[in-house]
């Protein structure tokens, strides 16, 4: 079992005279056999999440409950859990076979034989049986991070932690490892909560995803919930890469009106939009929802700034009045700075939040329809 609950949970760093809520009443159920990732920007409190329920960081307030038992003031070495950290944590004149050995040496009674069954097993189902002679500085990145993994895998934990486990690794090895951790994940079916900034990470790897922003849980779901469907602007805007498009309009009837282009409603979504009672709204469109429309009587002609040819796809920038806008269009097709393009922002794609309070209003319809650009000089 590996059933953990994040109780109201408060992480408060200073005096009350220079205080910094790190962590600000946080509460996340995760399932056995789970692997939610706890993603945001730098300093919004998800490592410092992580280290309380590892027991690294006392909670100021609330609770850490694992399989029905608060372990909030237990040590690390009696919660049953692993950690990975960013910078590995070997120690350096140890081999790798000893690395993965210390903590059952430490924390357990079991014996030489059986602490080597389980560093072998391990070493085995990390593809480093060859390694263990070998101290970290003579492995490659890659190498010690899977060293890092097996001494967590031999204390066959409850929970795994992992805090930014890829960040020091190079981009092609970092996918690679991606990869492998998550078929690790599955065929030990350990609980697991793993911590980044990165959003392709965090859209890739999770059965969940938990965004923090500021200490507090801006929204947790599928990736693709939170993807289709974010509660706020700041959830729409760090999920996706490239980063959602938006707009500053204010409504009026069924109009919306921007400095650059006026957009009518339908009836239904200005129903939506009147049921708010808002009138100062952001019109949010992700860069592969925009598409070409030369007879929609919503369609803006734009001149496009930049090109950004990926291969598969090809990034393209335009102003639309004082924001830059980036749409995705297929690699196949040839775009230049200069050329003209009349786009459209779909009705059923496109999202709208309330300026004042950030949240959302509507999100877009979850389609599989596909168009066809077509681009004039």
């Amino acid at each position: 079992m590996g059933e953990l609950e994040i109780d109201q949970l408060t992480k408060v760093f200073g005096d009350a005279t220079d205080e910094v809520v790190a962590v600000d009443d946080l509460d996340i159920e995760i399932e056995d056999g789970e692997f939610l990732v706890l993603v945001g920007p730098s300093g919004c409190g998800k490592s410092t999440t992580l280290r309380c329920v590892a027991g690294l960081e006392s909670a100021s307030s609330g609770n850490i409950v694992l399989d029905g038992e608060t372990v909030t003031d237990q040590k690390p070495k009696e919660r049953n859990m692993a950690m990975v950290f960013q910078n590995y944590a070997l120690y350096p004149h140890m081999t790798a076979r000893e690395n993965m050995a210390f903590g059952l040496k430490m924390t357990t009674n079991l014996s030489k034989a059986e602490i080597d069954e389980r560093v072998n097993e391990a070493a085995e189902m990390m593809g480093i049986h060859d390694l263990l002679d070998d101290q970290p500085g003579e492995l490659s990145g890659g190498q010690q991070q899977r060293v890092a993994l097996g001494r967590a895998i031999v204390r066959e934990p409850e929970v795994f932690l992992m805090d930014e486990p890829l960040s020091n690794l190079d981009a092609k090895l970092r996918t690679q490892m991606r990869t492998e951790l998550q078929e690790l994940q599955q065929r030990l079916d350990v609980t697991t909560i793993y911590v980044t900034h990165d959003q392709t990470e965090a859209m890739t790897m999770g059965d969940r995803i938990a965004v923090l922003n500021g200490g507090e849980l801006q929204q947790i779901g599928t990736p693709l919930e939170c993807y289709h469907q974010p509660t706020n602007h700041f959830v729409a805007g760090f999920i996706g890469s490239p980063s959602m498009n938006f707009l500053t309009t204010r409504r009026s009837g069924q109009t919306l009106n921007h400095k650059a282009f006026k957009y009518r409603l339908s009836d239904r979504l200005a129903r939506t939009v009147e049921q708010a009672d808002s009138e100062a709204l952001t019109l949010g469109i992700r860069p592969e929802d925009i598409r070409p429309d030369d007879d929609d009587s919503n369609a803006i002609t734009v001149t496009v700034t930049v090109a950004e040819p990926l291969g598969d796809a090809t990034y393209v920038y335009f102003d639309v009045g004082d924001t830059v806008c980036t749409a995705s269009i297929p690699g196949d097709l040839t775009v230049s700075e200069g050329d003209q393009l009349s786009v459209v922002f779909p009705q059923d794609r496109i999202h709208l939040f309330d300026r004042h309070t950030g949240e959302s209003i509507t999100n877009r319809v979850v389609s599989s329809s596909d168009d066809t650009w077509g681009i004039s000089a």
